[in-house]
């Protein structure tokens, strides 16, 4: 599949700071193919791992109704937001993953992708209050995986060469 050129190239992020951008965030605006027609946007904590996003949500719910429905998402970090009132415009950085999404059904795969998930968020607990707190939510747990297919960055003119 194809996808769009980005019209600005001089303002497009290489794939080495598409990547730096997505390891530094901790949010993202997942967006999927909603009810009724409707696109479905729904912020959502993740972290990137080797070329993929692994994201936790409930066993049930929107989200999981959504990928039934398509398991072709996309995901937007924005990594750099600063309005510059004097000149009329926002210096900012972001980045946005096309891919395909997957529950994680195997049991080894969903247990590794949430220690992945915990110790990007609880750097500082140890291994076993990782495996604690993981214990306490597992059984309500689902773990997604989105494949990245595509990756486009872009920043403002302004901090092209910065």
């Amino acid at each position: 599949m194809m996808f769009r050129e980005m019209r600005r190239k001089n303002q497009k992020l290489d794939m080495a700071e598409c990547i730096a951008v997505l390891q530094r965030g901790t949010s993202g605006v997942l967006a999927l193919a909603g009810d009724n027609g409707y696109p479905y946007a729904v912020p959502i904590s993740y972290v990137y791992h080797d070329d993929k996003l692994l994201f936790h949500c409930a066993k049930e719910g929107h989200k999981l109704d959504a990928i039934a429905r398509s398991n072709k998402v996309s995901f937007c970090v924005i990594d750099r937001d600063e309005i510059a009132p004097k000149e009329y415009t926002t210096h900012y950085k972001s980045v946005i993953v096309f891919g395909e999404i997957r529950i994680l059904e195997d049991e080894a795969e969903k247990r590794t992708a949430i220690e992945i998930l915990g110790r990007k968020y609880a750097p500082e607990n140890t291994e076993e209050e990782l495996q604690a707190e993981i214990e306490r939510f597992y059984a309500s747990l689902c773990m997604l995986e989105l494949k990245i297919e595509h990756v486009s960055g872009k920043q403002a003119k302004e901090l092209v060469g910065k």
